[in-house]
């Protein structure tokens, strides 16, 4: 697997670079977004990790450039922690976000899942699958039809569209407004109420009662879709 890393840090490069090697990994480096264009487009990476902010292009313009002809896991390293930015960065197209300072384990466990998740959607996308299968759940696509826990559950049409999204993106933070556009189309991303009212919804149609929710909440920026049950209450 090859692995496209960005930062004008060199100390942080060349530790990444390392550790990746060490696991297997061909790495290339960029110094910014416009070097790592031209790098791109030569090595064609499976995966791209890039800082935030560095001369030249910055991460966010460097992921949406990206994104205009490219679907490859793209997660974002920053010191900035805020929600503003984690926002910006995962609308711009970005399907993680990691805050600096970082355990090289960490990252390395995040690498592998964005991985994972491209590889499913690489199958799912030749076999043209008309359901999914995510965790405790199937998902019958052309009938609209959802079983969990092997008992089939009732929902409405904007209910059913919601968990269809969330799936089809399992374990990856998809942001308020991404949800809002897949769920009510344009129109409906400036009316964040409509979102926290249906996930409610779909919350207590889904959920056990005493188990942590199939859907997590990321403060400010989204939800998470978990699709196996984590923990319960003792």
């Amino acid at each position: 697997m090859k692995v496209l890393i960005v930062d004008d840090e060199r100390q942080i490069t060349r530790a990444l670079r390392a550790s990746l090697q060490s696991h297997g990994f061909e790495v290339s480096t960029a110094a910014n977004g416009l070097e790592a264009l031209d790098i791109f487009s030569e090595v064609a990476p499976d995966i791209l990790i890039t800082d935030l902010s560095m001369p030249v292009m910055d991460g966010v313009e460097l992921t949406k450039a990206v994104r205009k002809f490219s679907d490859v896991p793209i997660i974002v390293l920053s010191v900035r922690d805020s929600d503003a930015h984690k926002v910006l960065a995962l609308d711009s197209g970005a399907d993680d976000y990691v805050t600096k300072p970082f355990s090289v384990t960490e990252l390395l466990a995040r690498v592998r899942a964005q991985l994972r998740r491209r590889r499913g959607a690489a199958g799912e996308a030749a076999a043209e699958p008309t359901s999914i299968c995510a965790g405790d759940f199937l998902v019958d696509i052309d009938a609209h039809r959802v079983t969990v826990r092997g008992a089939e559950l009732h929902l409405s049409p904007k209910e059913f569209d919601l968990l269809l999204l969330l799936a089809r993106n399992a374990g990856r933070v998809l942001t308020h407004r991404v949800l809002l556009r897949g769920v009510w189309g344009p129109g409906g991303e400036d009316q964040p109420d409509y979102l926290r009212v249906l996930v409610a919804q779909l919350r207590k149609r889904i959920d056990l009662p005493g188990a942590e929710s199939y859907i997590e909440s990321e403060p400010w920026v989204g939800y998470r879709f978990r699709p196996e049950v984590v923990s319960t209450a003792s």
